[in-house]
């Protein structure tokens, strides 16, 4: 096989034995990031559940959402710098070895019996996730050559299969420890599972692309001392700022919690604004930039619903929800293994259907693609109205409402999410390219930093009219986009 390819491929050590049809590498990291899920969403199933159980932190439902939502805006808020760090620092591979590290010292931290230290465990992890993120992607594509490789959509489909795999045993395997056994024992899972990812990642590097360990962009030494004096200089205001506040017996959870959501807020619209601003852009691009501005709002909306799916419906599943099948009863944490089943079950139906569509000349627009799935994330928190009218007449409501709420938000973020990253890269300016992606990870961050600033400001998301306000939002939105559809297409020029 390794004849076949050009000079770049071929000298991938180990090309010469194939995962599927693929290099070798693949199967580096495809296991890597199977295991870095597991562990994220094993931790993640137990974050909301932990902070509010009375052997946990004992904590208020609005402040375990806030806690929650800040810290999946930190995650993808810091997958932006966490691209930075590759380009201009370590490079990819060495990237991914430090977040792997970080990650699995995080979730050992978080296992701890001690409060004290479990917003350090969250913030390493946080942290570790934007490093990897980042970059694990970069590194499939550096096994092909180059974008038409005819087996690169292919590797990154399997890549993808590699993402829910992990994401769906991990509720399971986890969740079940953490809630039926101890809590921090759960957590010392997580830490296991990024520790057996690391541990192939750096035996199996081998097999990577030698283009994974080039720095494109390298700092000069001015430049690194530069950066590190202005980080430090913020370290110290930091933790100056902190330990007066802490010391003047005022602070309260909020010191920390409130910053992180308006930076969650305000870093994506400045980012945004930045580039728009960009007077190098030729007419076409600020089009573009122009109509991207749709997408990327219209994604923040949906995000912020969705990813209440780990939080509010979480929450209430384990007040107000018969959480049994058949009779048999399952923990709580159960349900996020719902959506990752349903994403392996149903992506590989939406890829026939955009083929057989388009063979036809009857595949919809990216615009209507996105307009469709925010009416049916909001569609889903009608649905959730359901339930809550239930629970309110003093009944616990089946475990089957919550699984057609995740149903019909899955099939919402299969219209936008891969749509989101395809547009993404269709649509950035040459000069940003490679910041594009870290952009479209923005919109997560704003959306989540949106729930938790709700949150903070003592709002109850499980509430029938918050509820229904969210909906009509979401359904209002994705028939403006739709309204507009025209316009926004003119903006976006030859892509489609």
């Amino acid at each position: 096989m390794a004849s076949s390819l050009t000079k770049d491929s071929a000298s991938i050590p180990g090309d010469e034995k194939t995962f599927f049809g693929h290099p070798r590498g693949l199967a580096t990291l495809f296991m890597t990031e199977m295991w870095e899920r597991f562990s994220y969403y094993g931790m993640r199933a137990l974050l909301p559940l932990y902070l509010v159980a009375p052997g946990g932190l004992h904590m208020s439902a609005a402040t375990a959402t806030a806690i929650y939502s800040v810290y999946l805006s930190l995650v993808y808020l810091l997958a932006l710098p966490g691209g930075w760090f590759a380009d201009r620092v370590l490079g990819p591979r060495k990237t991914v070895a430090v977040a792997g590290a970080i990650i699995m010292l995080g979730h050992l931290t978080l296992a701890l019996p001690t409060s004290g230290t479990f917003f350090a465990g969250l913030g390493l992890v946080a942290i570790g996730s934007g490093l990897l993120k980042a970059n694990i992607s970069t590194m499939v594509g550096h096994l092909y050559n180059g974008p038409d490789d005819p087996r690169r959509d292919g590797g990154f489909t399997i890549f993808y299969v590699g993402i829910n795999l992990g994401a769906f045993a991990a509720p399971l395997i986890i969740g079940t420890v953490g809630e039926s056994v101890n809590w921090h024992l759960g957590f010392a899972l997580a830490a296991l599972g990024m520790g057996l990812g690391l541990a192939q990642f750096l035996l199996g590097s081998r097999h990577l692309s030698s283009r994974s360990d080039i720095v494109p962009t390298p700092m000069t030494a001015e430049e690194k001392t530069s950066t590190l004096r202005k980080g430090l200089l913020w370290l110290a205001v930091a933790a100056v700022f902190y330990g007066i506040v802490g010391f003047s017996g005022v602070y309260t959870l909020n010191w920390l919690l409130v910053p992180l959501t308006i930076a969650g807020l305000v870093i994506p619209v400045w980012v945004i604004a930045r580039i728009k601003r960009d007077k190098s852009l030729d007419r076409v691009e600020q089009s573009k930039m122009t109509a991207y501005i749709w997408f990327f709002v219209a994604a923040a909306i949906f995000w912020m619903i969705y990813d209440q799916g780990g939080s509010t419906l979480s929450l209430f599943a384990d007040e107000s929800a018969k959480n049994t099948v058949f009779g048999w009863e399952f923990p709580v944490s159960w349900y996020q293994s719902v959506n990752p089943v349903m994403i392996m079950a149903f992506a590989p139906v939406f890829a026939w259907l955009w083929l057989a569509l388009n063979r036809r000349g009857k595949e919809p627009s990216t615009i209507v693609k996105f307009a469709s799935g925010l009416v049916l994330v909001g569609a889903s928190f009608f649905l959730f109205l359901a339930p809550l009218s239930i629970a309110e007449g003093g009944h616990k409501a089946a475990a089957m409402w919550l699984v057609a709420i995740y149903f019909v938000q899955t099939v919402g973020e299969l219209l936008v999410s891969p749509v989101g990253l395809s547009v993404t890269t269709k649509m950035a300016p040459v000069k940003y390219a490679s910041q594009m992606m870290g952009v479209w990870f923005l919109a997560v961050t704003a959306g989540d930093a949106t729930t938790g600033l709700l949150s903070i400001a003592g709002v109850n998301l499980d509430k029938m009219g918050i509820v229904g306000l969210e909906a009509t939002l979401a359904v209002v939105a994705g028939i403006a986009v739709w309204m507009y559809r025209k316009k926004v297409k003119e903006l976006m020029g030859d892509v489609r």
